[in-house]
């Protein structure tokens, strides 16, 4: 079962990567600087709309490239005023592996197949099926649908858009990976588009800040959005994470784990 026992994995894989978390807010940002500019034909991009956005905006190097874990860390704080919560680290510390480079990587490495790119995603076609790196607007059909008579995605409805988009990638890819890993991240992404485009302590946001954001990859502050004055980091975002995960009435349908799980869903451990 997906609960408690997940949220003191989590914490414990902060203490032992030794994060801290500072307690002020990420300086002011001046977002006249941070435009948002289409990526050229030379940037890299790949299947995290999540870090896209932050190169797009120039929070992160606009060519996608040199990336490290400090460099990650400083974008996510300041574009998004996430602080260094352990799922973003152990996905960075993770990224590196897809890498040549000891020291850094590049948006375009992370599109390797079971790094943190995974099958069922909410916006990109399965690995064995097309292109798991560009954005495919009948995928994204499943989240942008759903909670329908509402303005807003919660936990719930994230939960079942995991539930559907897992069951049509297991009735088209024989060869789909599911397994606690691919679960793990699955339900992590779900919680940050819900923190970071909405509210972080409820895990509500408005349907139109999601789309624009997995769609254009794009901060939607012409609309209304503004980074939160809550920081995001594990008190906030775990507790999203665990109802999120329950709400998708997760199943393993095997597969190979190229790597092992930071956290199993079924009992917490590591």
């Amino acid at each position: 079962m997906f609960s408690k026992s997940l949220l003191l994995s989590f914490c414990t894989t902060a203490l032992l990567v030794c994060v801290t978390e500072a307690s002020g807010g990420p300086a002011e940002i001046d977002l006249n600087e941070h435009q948002w500019m289409a990526p050229g034909p030379n940037d890299f991009r790949g299947p995290c709309p999540g870090l896209n956005t932050l190169a797009n905006h120039g929070f992160l190097p606009r060519d996608g490239k040199n990336l490290s874990m400090s460099v990650i860390l400083d974008a996510a704080l300041n574009g998004y005023h996430m602080q260094p919560a352990s799922p973003l680290v152990g996905a960075v510390k993770i990224s590196t592996l897809a890498a040549d480079d000891p020291f850094s990587f590049t948006l375009e490495d992370i599109r390797l197949h079971g790094n943190i790119e995974h099958d069922a995603s909410l916006s990109r076609e399965d690995f064995a099926l097309g292109n798991n790196f560009r954005f495919n607007e009948t995928i994204f059909s499943t989240l942008a649908n759903s909670n329908p008579g509402s303005d807003f995605y919660n936990t719930n409805s994230a939960g079942e858009v995991q539930r559907l988009r897992l069951a049509d990638s297991e009735a088209k890819n024989p060869s789909i990976n599911n397994t606690q890993k691919e679960f793990g991240i699955r339900c992590t992404e779900s919680g940050f588009y819900l923190s970071v485009m909405g509210d972080p302590l409820v895990g509500v946001a408005p349907k139109e800040f999601v789309q624009i954001f997995f769609r254009e990859e794009r901060l939607p502050i012409a609309e209304g959005w503004h980074r939160s004055e809550i920081p995001i980091n594990d008190t906030t975002l775990l507790p999203l994470i665990a109802r999120i995960a329950t709400a998708s009435n997760w199943t393993s349908s095997g597969g190979c784990s190229v790597l092992e799980p930071v956290v199993d869903p079924s009992n917490g451990s590591q």
